[in-house]
């Protein structure tokens, strides 16, 4: 079979991500070339004297007057015939050579100047004097921080950029700061932030032992990767991409002949995954519903999806019909029938299971196939049941949460921060990876994510953006991978194409009939097992 050709993204952010493979290229080119330099120095030094010795011998030949060459040339091979005769002599004059080659060959560039220039004095004092009424007390006999004080004694390191901006410092900090009250840290982040330069993301390492903070201006992370097929294993999920320094892992994207290697955030699910549920937070706008339909394009790939869509903005229409996809429901009735059958079936494939394993015989292929449940905005369904007095849809995850790892069964619920009171205890309780997209304050990512992140967050953040927590690991930051709406009028028609190469093909009426049909027949059965079980 042909391997489809990967679309090709023309955009700022594939431009950018081939400068940084080129500018990593370059680093690894300078770091050979300085080691070669270094070993090769008294060489090159050499060289470059016998070449300016050369120049200069024959600037002179060229000034001196054409009746007086003779002579000059008699008495140069009259010096070098006893040079030749002497004991020693072409030794020493070889010597002699190569001591004025090394002395005119030496590198006569003044050195940089050393520590920063006026400005950057300028700016790198305005921070120490920022810091002092944080980083002082009345008590303190030989203060580190005091108005008027030696900001050479704070900063232990500090670089800039070529805007002439910190890019890089590192601050020494009395033992007495809490550094252990996140109110105390939120304060200096902030200040820092501030004085630093506004615009830009800054990430802040803490190291209470060493009394040392280090701020790290970060680049911004690409927004134009599209989605494609990633290089990925069965059941890992590629939420989006985020710093160099954070995972040990990249990905090969292609961008038609553009090839750059990018570092993503993966979400394992599965049997042994230690986070098989996920919960995405933010506000209207911010790409919860993109990342919904990223995780849905990737997961039909190894299994089958069920869409719940609460929006009712028809976001999943080029999902209809398609191959693997079991429903997309964006009404009442259809959302409560698609969730109670998502339940019987991960009982049915429960009672399976365990079936298999007491007479010893591997699971049956019908629970191999991974079931994903993709729930965009479900509270909305709970507004209208508590209306019209019908049950909770939210109350029909319990089982697919509580044991859908055991069964083969993957949740992902993606909600706004204005209905996070209306969630379930069962939602917050087993969904373990989270994702907060958009603009959100420090409070709400650390109550979704459980800790607060290490990086300060942008005041205008592109679609996508966030951070991801997978358990209890690190917070990452994320940009989602773009797949927007193909039958959007205001997607572009890069993305259109390639989320519209990335669908699966539509299933036939006929076989759309007998898998209804199918379906209609097995409910009752699995409900009485259920009930029996």
């Amino acid at each position: 079979m042909a391997r489809r050709p990967l679309p090709r993204i023309l955009s700022k952010d594939s431009a950018q991500i081939a400068r940084m493979q080129i500018a990593r290229s370059r680093e690894l080119a300078r770091t050979a070339a300085d080691s070669a330099t270094d070993v090769l120095h008294p060489l090159i030094t050499i060289s470059r004297g016998l070449r300016r010795l050369a120049s200069v011998a024959r600037s002179k030949w060229a000034e001196t007057p054409k009746d007086k060459r003779g002579p000059l040339l008699f008495l140069t091979a009259s010096v070098i015939l006893v040079v030749s005769l002497m004991p020693y002599g072409p030794l020493l004059a070889a010597i002699t050579v190569m001591a004025a080659a090394a002395w005119h060959g030496r590198d006569r560039t003044p050195p940089a100047p050393e520590g920063p220039d006026e400005s950057q004095t300028e700016r790198l004092r305005s921070l120490y004097e920022a810091l002092v009424p944080y980083f002082s007390t009345a008590e303190d006999p030989a203060p580190l921080y005091a108005h008027g004080g030696e900001w050479e004694k704070a900063f232990a390191e500090h670089e800039f950029n070529d805007a002439g901006r910190v890019g890089h410092l590192v601050i020494r900090y009395p033992a007495y700061f809490p550094d252990g009250e996140p109110e105390a840290r939120a304060r200096i982040e902030h200040l820092l932030t501030t004085k630093a330069g506004r615009g830009r993301e800054y990430h802040f390492e803490w190291d209470e032992e060493g009394n040392r903070l280090t701020v790290t201006a970060l680049a911004p992370l690409p927004t134009g990767i599209a989605a494609q097929h990633f290089v990925t294993a069965p059941g890992e999920t590629v939420l989006g991409f985020t710093d160099p320094s954070e995972v040990q892992r990249t990905l090969p994207l292609s961008y038609g002949e553009e090839h750059c290697d990018v570092p993503p955030v993966v979400w394992r699910t599965g049997l042994r995954s230690t986070e098989p549920h996920l919960l995405a937070m933010g506000h209207p706008g911010s790409g919860t519903s993109t990342l919904l339909r990223s995780i849905a394009l990737q997961a039909l790939r190894y299994g089958d999806v069920l869409i719940v869509d609460g929006g009712g903005t028809g976001e999943y229409a080029c999902l209809i019909g398609r191959d693997g996809v079991l429903a997309v429901e964006c009404a009442p009735t259809g959302a409560l029938a698609s969730l109670e059958w998502a339940a019987q079936e991960t009982e049915r494939r429960l009672v399976a299971v365990n079936r298999a394993r007491q007479a010893g015989d591997p699971p049956p292929e019908d629970t191999r196939r991974p079931l994903w449940i993709l729930l965009d905005r479900p509270t909305v369904f709970t507004h209208l049941a508590a209306a019209d007095e019908r049950r909770d849809p939210q109350t029909l995850l319990q089982v697919p949460l509580r044991h859908g790892r055991a069964a083969n069964v993957t949740v992902a619920v993606a909600e706004q921060f204005d209905s996070t009171d209306v969630l379930s205890d069962v939602v917050r309780q087993h969904t373990r990876a989270r994702v907060v997209l958009g603009p959100a304050t420090p409070g709400q990512v650390a109550a979704v994510l459980g800790v607060p992140p290490h990086t300060t967050p942008l005041a205008q953040m592109p679609p996508g953006r966030g951070y991801a927590r997978l358990g209890s690991g690190a917070v990452h930051r994320l940009q989602v991978p773009s797949t927007p709406d193909p039958y959007d009028d205001a997607t572009s028609e890069a993305d259109r194409q390639a989320v519209l190469g990335l669908l699966p093909p539509r299933a036939t009426a006929g076989e759309a009939e007998a898998a209804t049909a199918v379906e209609t027949e097995t409910l009752p059965a699995q409900a009485v097992t259920a009930e029996s079980t």
